[in-house]
Formats: structure tokens, C-alpha cells, sequence
């Protein structure tokens, strides 16, 4: 996985090159200079995003934890931390939830409901996020009704069964003790047969839990088409606006191709290219499509970064605590 995701982060950087050196940049400083200091508006907005996530995360959770020691704030930092990792490290979009997992730890919850939890949020986010491309699809199909999308609708259809047989086999089948038993000569006693098997039932109770799932999606959907505002925004203040449908099909576009190159480490030179892309159908320059992938690269760094050190302090100040423990 390290060494797929170096190759998936060489080819992104080799495609935002690429798409740099055939671009306009002073056209694109005079157009984030039309916008100058309001860009920072789109920091703030983004926490809606975060709650709206948070909030679900924690209604999953709540049947496992009855003595409420999860709760929204400490929800809201891990899932800010969580979405910094994914979107600022070199960890293939899967390290944010694998830490998510230690920093619930913190809080003396059970591991097996822990990693169910994080599980079924990231079943639930591709769900959604197919309910979002399909709305992005029927969309652009709208506003370009000149161009042929029916290749992109047939790929579109051909994955479906892939979020649909994933959620059967986690929901009827043993998937991780099976995966223990396939591995075990190889990984020994890392994952022990009584852990892989708890987290199966963990799996199992979660996804039995219909209205909550229900919920949850239904908030992670809105999260998704919140995301299109910093689109519709950032165009109307780049003196370009765009319609709700343009906006949401921006969007949604572009969230397709990250999950699809999600080896690609912050889709470096794949949100360019698909905004790129996209914008070109819709009657939108190049510079400008780069201009406003920068917009969102600018909200991803200022709430990444403060992100990232909060956990390294957090995780720096349990390490000493360890050592002065250790020491009496």
C-alpha cells in the first residue's frame, strides 16, 4: 500500500505539473486576487461539514456507549483531525480512519464497536457519495445536453454493485474471521481469531440498526451537498457566478474522481483535472477551474494544519504522561 500510494502521488504531481505548465498563471493570481481576503469565509462554513459528520459518527456510536463518554465536541476534533490526515498526508485516504480508531480508544470504548463504527461511516460516505454523483450526473446531463455522458453513466452503473455487495457481505457474512483465517499464516497472532470475530458481531448489530443508518446517510448526503457552496462561492466571488446545479455538478464530479483515484494521496493533480474537466463542459475556463481548486486547497491547509498539530499535541502529552507513570 506505502509503495502504491508513492506511485499514485509521483503520477499526481506529474498531472498537476502538466496542468500548470499549460495554464495562465498571472490569469490565475489576477482571479484569486478578484477575491483577495473573502476566500477565508469558506474556513468557517466548513464546520457545518465537520458537525454534520460528527454528529452522525455519534449516533453510531451511541448504543455502544451508554455512559455517553463520546460526545460532539471531542466527535467534531477527531473527525476535523481525521479529514486533515486524509486530505494533507500521503496515506491513500485510509489513515484518518485508522487513526480515528486509536483516538476513540482514548475514551475506554470497546475496540470492536469503535472499528465498526468507523466501518459503517465509510459504507455509509459511499453511499452517499454515489447518491451524490448520481444527482451530479443527472444534473450535468441537464446543463450539457449537447455532450454524450453515456459512458460516464455506464461506468456509473457497472460500480454500483460494489458498495451494494460489500454492505451484504458485511451485514450476513464473517468477513474478518474469515480474513483471519485466509492470513494467519502470515500475520500470526496480530489479529486473533476472538478480536476478528467480535468484530464481525460488532459489524453485524451496527448495520442491523436501520433508522440510524438512515439518519446518518441522510446527514452525510447534506455534509456532501453543503461541499458545492465553497464551489458556488468561490466562483461568485472570482466575479463568475454559477447556478446551484452548476455548483452541486462541480462538486460531485470532482468528489467522484478523488474516490476513484483514492491512492492518489490529497488527490493531488486529480481534484485539478477533474475540475477542470468538468468546467470545460460546463463553459468554464481552465484558470478559473484551477483558481477555485486552489480556493479549496487554501480551507483544506487552514483547517488541516492547526488539525494536525492539536493530535501530535494530544498524542505528545499521553506519551508523557505514559513516562511519568511508567517512572512511579
Amino acid at each position: 500500500m506505502r509503495f502504491a500510494t508513492y506511485i499514485g502521488g509521483t503520477l499526481g504531481v506529474l498531472l498537476l505539473v502538466a496542468l500548470v505548465i499549460h495554464a495562465d498563471l498571472p490569469a490565475i493570481a489576477d482571479t484569486l486576487g478578484t477575491a483577495g481576503w473573502s476566500l477565508l469565509w469558506l474556513v468557517p462554513y466548513r464546520a457545518g461539514f465537520y458537525l454534520l459528520y460528527a454528529a452522525g459518527w455519534l449516533l453510531l456510536l451511541r448504543p455502544d456507549d451508554t455512559a455517553h463518554r463520546f460526545r460532539l465536541g471531542f466527535a467534531f476534533w477527531v473527525t476535523a483531525v481525521r479529514e486533515a490526515i486524509d486530505r494533507l498526508l500521503p496515506v491513500a485516504s485510509i489513515g484518518g480512519g485508522v487513526v480515528g480508531v486509536r483516538l476513540l480508544r482514548w475514551r475506554g470504548l470497546a475496540a470492536p464497536a469503535v472499528g465498526a463504527s468507523i466501518i459503517v461511516e465509510i459504507i455509509l460516505t459511499l453511499v452517499a457519495s454515489y447518491l451524490f454523483t448520481a444527482l451530479g450526473l443527472l444534473l450535468l446531463a441537464e446543463l450539457d445536453g449537447g455532450g454524450d455522458h453515456r459512458r460516464l453513466i455506464f461506468f456509473f452503473l457497472l460500480s454500483v454493485p460494489i458498495p451494494v455487495v460489500t454492505w451484504v457481505l458485511l451485514r450476513y457474512g464473517s468477513v474478518f474471521a474469515r480474513m483471519q483465517k485466509l492470513f494467519a499464516p502470515w500475520i500470526g497472532a496480530v489479529i486473533r481469531a476472538e478480536g476478528a470475530a467480535s468484530l464481525d458481531r460488532a459489524l453485524r448489530a451496527s448495520l442491523g440498526r436501520r433508522w440510524r443508518l438512515g439518519i446518518v446517510l441522510g446527514m452525510q448526503l447534506a455534509a456532501l451537498v453543503s461541499g458545492a457552496f465553497e464551489v458556488w462561492m468561490a466562483l461568485r466571488l472570482f466575479g463568475h457566478p454559477v447556478g446551484p446545479s452548476t455548483a452541486i455538478v462541480l462538486e460531485s464530479m470532482t468528489l467522484a474522481v478523488r474516490h476513484v483515484a483514492f491512492i492518489v494521496p490529497a488527490g493531488i493533480g486529480v481534484q485539478e483535472a477533474g475540475l477542470v474537466l468538468v468546467g470545460h463542459a460546463l463553459g468554464i475556463g481552465s484558470d478559473l477551474a484551477l483558481a477555485v481548486s486552489m480556493a479549496k486547497r487554501l480551507r483544506e491547509i487552514v483547517w488541516g494544519i492547526p488539525a494536525l498539530l492539536s493530535w501530535q499535541w494530544a498524542e505528545g502529552r499521553r506519551l508523557h504522561a505514559a513516562r511519568v507513570h511508567s517512572y512511579d
